[in-house]
């Protein structure tokens, strides 16, 4: 009985974890670039038309998040304190990517029968040497990681994912990712009623973790 009602938990959780936002990444030869909206909706009810999809963990490591907004937050605080607890005791050197995703990772896979309401994508650049540069990972809430070039989650993913599929390249550099990653997003926004209002994106790369501006976005959106 227990495993009956487990199973039919999941099936539910899978069908609404996907709706009602759209956030990608991509990895570059130079780092890495991530991308949301900024739409929080509840059913078919706008709960805020500015939510921050991309979280900051560390000066060299984000995160996109989708679901619950308390599960959500809860990890992210969750894998800030163990990345400042790794630079603590590892003489200031950044915890890498790879092991960043595997916490996250395995902290989902052990709440499985009590599942965090979320869907990740954790991202970064390992600029200390102990990691494989850029790298991004999908992790769902059971714990599942995989790794690509380029994912896309929520509910407008189909769309994005066709954009990315058609303009993605090897060997692309941060500075031209963004507006391809930008634009994955307006065309989500475009499609899907549960993405809208603004888009949020962020560089990793060398120099660190950095927000775009409103002008610079702005000004991707208006030449396409």
């Amino acid at each position: 009985m227990f495993q009956h009602d487990n199973k039919n938990y999941e099936e539910y959780v899978m069908n609404h974890i996907k709706k009602g936002t759209t956030t990608c990444a991509l990895t570059c030869k130079d780092g890495v670039v991530l991308a949301a909206d900024t739409r929080a909706s509840a059913g078919f009810f706008i709960v805020d038309r500015n939510v921050m999809k991309i979280q900051k963990v560390d000066e060299h490591l984000g995160m996109t998040i989708a679901g619950g907004v308390a599960d959500a937050q809860n990890l992210v605080d969750l894998l800030r304190y163990n990345a400042n607890l790794y630079r603590l005791s590892n003489r200031e050197r950044l915890i890498p990517v790879k092991s960043a995703a595997r916490l996250c990772s395995n902290v989902l896979f052990n709440q499985r029968y009590y599942p965090y309401y979320v869907q990740i994508i954790m991202a970064g650049f390992d600029k200390n040497g102990d990691g494989d540069g850029s790298q991004i990972y999908n992790i769902d809430l059971f714990g599942s990681m995989t790794t690509e070039k380029f994912i896309s989650t929520g509910s407008g993913s189909p769309v994005a994912y066709g954009y990315l599929e058609s303009e993605y390249k090897k060997d692309l550099g941060v500075n031209e990712a963004y507006k391809i990653a930008i634009q994955a997003i307006a065309a989500a926004i475009r499609r899907n009623s549960g993405t809208g209002d603004n888009i949020n994106a962020v560089i990793i790369d060398k120099d660190g973790y950095r927000e775009l501006s409103k002008e610079v976005k702005d000004a991707v959106q208006a030449v396409y």
